[in-house]
């Protein structure tokens, strides 16, 4: 059993890596890579931090994870609150040394891989098909990733599963909103941006909470309907 400080440091670290990696495979060669390599930047991060940091935290490196872990009986109120906490330190120092990289450049930083909507952005959807967007995607995840931590049998492949069906979501999702599916990853760049980033945030801290509610409650069903 690991310690809470582990916990937390582990989650910290995690997030972290996923947004300096993920966010910045956006933002420093999103015109060579595409959507599909980005979309495996973000997947790929999670495989790997899975089989580092699982065994610490779980890896959730997000808190909309974090929060169907705690609906779902498998996370303490004490332990949610922390890791809440850790991700988000996570994806603001993630996102700051991002920062740091393009600005050491000289050129004005304009983005961070930050999420958004609306003119100038992706196909240009509203703030309210953004909210839709969003929570069906985060649904999708959760509720992938809630199937495949349900039993011991299986562990081996999890980690695997959960980082392809995390690209698996961003092949969509990176035309419509960039695709958040985590409040941290958004959090990090928004608040080191502001403007538009800043001022679209809500979406993407509300719609992947809502997702994950949604997951769970429709997980929960279905296990009950095959009893």
């Amino acid at each position: 059993m690991y310690s809470p400080v582990k916990k937390y440091t582990a989650e910290l670290i995690g997030t972290f890596v996923l947004v300096l990696f993920g966010c910045g495979s956006a933002a420093t060669a999103g015109g060579q890579l595409g959507h599909l390599g980005i979309a495996f930047a973000f997947g790929l991060s999670i495989i790997a931090l899975a089989y580092v940091i699982g065994p610490i935290s779980g890896c959730h490196v997000n808190p909309a994870v974090s929060l169907a872990m705690w609906l779902n009986k498998k996370l303490s109120g004490r332990d949610f609150a922390g890791y809440l906490l850790s991700q988000t330190i996570g994806a603001i120092a993630g996102a700051a040394l991002l920062y740091a990289i393009i600005n050491s450049t000289g050129e004005a930083v304009t983005g961070l891989g930050q999420n958004g909507f609306g003119a100038g952005y992706g196909i240009g959807i509203t703030a309210w098909m953004a909210v839709v967007v969003e929570i069906v995607l985060t649904f999708v995840f959760i509720f992938a990733i809630l199937g495949v931590t349900s039993g011991t049998s299986n562990s081996n492949v999890s980690g695997i599963v959960i980082g392809l069906t995390l690209a698996f979501v961003h092949i969509l999702g990176i035309g419509l909103t960039g695709t958040s599916v985590n409040p941290a990853r958004s959090f990090g760049p928004a608040i080191l941006l502001g403007g538009d980033a800043f001022s679209q945030l809500w979406v993407f801290v509300t719609a992947p909470f809502i997702g994950a509610i949604l997951a769970v409650i429709a997980y929960r069903t279905l296990h009950k309907l095959n009893k």
